[in-house]
């Protein structure tokens, strides 16, 4: 791994491997990688970077540590924010941002991912957790809401009856619980994490980058209530612009050969 370039983050790390695969490292392990105005001001100025890369073809989010993936807000910073802080929508903007990424993500999590979190692992396209992993939206117990999405994301994933639980009640449930309510995609021990995550993103690497980035974007297009209309227009589009990609003629013509190359002689 290589970081992209020397950026000096305090709250992040980024870096990315040979094959365009990016790593976002929430890095503020003392305080179990609370989110913070400076960490989203981070967050944003990274993600910038990546969006610009033509090189990136995916992105993992995990964290430094080893105990919290994101332990939700930094509860002293949240203390004093007001109504006005609210409507600036500081995490929502950023964690809106997180799920229109262009290319597949996923969050690798060990240890605690609650609050925003929780919101934060919901953007992304998969989640890997790590045995110690536990998930909750505990905002309600300190007299606010999941504000950042979770309210959407959640009940997309597991369902209306398990959002509804998690969400009033502020439960707080293991890895497995979360796979089996699908809000996780696998389950691994610990050190795996990054293993599962890079094992996960290996079949979608092979395939045509821009077609799997067209692919996101429609299928988001749908996710925010598009109306059929609108998403036959935008498939129309979308394909056509794949169908004079220089990707798609070789990927065709090495299908053919390979095919020809099978046809027994007679």
């Amino acid at each position: 791994m290589s970081t992209l370039e020397p950026v000096p983050y305090e709250t992040i790390r980024v870096e990315r491997d040979t094959d365009g695969v990016a790593v976002m490292v929430i890095n503020r392990p003392e305080v179990h990688n609370a989110i913070s105005r400076q960490m989203v001001e981070e967050m944003h100025h990274a993600l910038g970077q990546l969006e610009a890369d033509e090189s990136c073809r995916a992105l993992i989010l995990t964290s430094a540590g080893g105990k919290a993936f994101m332990s939700g807000a930094d509860i002293a910073e949240m203390r004093e924010r007001r109504r006005a802080d609210a409507l600036q929508g500081i995490n929502s903007t950023l964690f809106a941002r997180f799920e229109a990424f262009p290319h597949p993500t996923v969050a690798a999590v060990v240890g605690w991912c609650l609050g925003g979190g929780c919101e934060l692992s919901l953007t992304c396209d998969f989640r890997v957790a790590g045995a110690s992993a536990r998930f909750g939206q505990p905002e309600v117990g300190l007299g606010i809401m999941a504000a950042a999405g979770a309210t959407r994301r959640l009940p997309a994933l597991v369902g209306l009856r398990h959002a509804r639980r998690l969400l009033f009640s502020g439960a707080i449930i293991d890895a497995q619980e979360a796979a089996d309510i699908g809000l996780v995609d696998r389950v691994v021990d610990d050190e795996e994490v990054m293993a599962a995550a890079a094992d996960l993103l290996a079949p979608i690497l092979k395939q045509a980058p821009a077609a799997v980035k067209a692919t996101k974007a429609t299928l988001l297009a749908w996710v925010h209530g598009a109306d059929e209309s609108t998403l036959r227009r935008l498939d129309d589009e979308t394909q056509a612009e794949l169908f004079e990609h220089p990707d798609k003629f070789a990927r065709m013509d090495a299908f053919l050969a390979r095919r020809a190359a099978k046809k027994p002689r007679t």
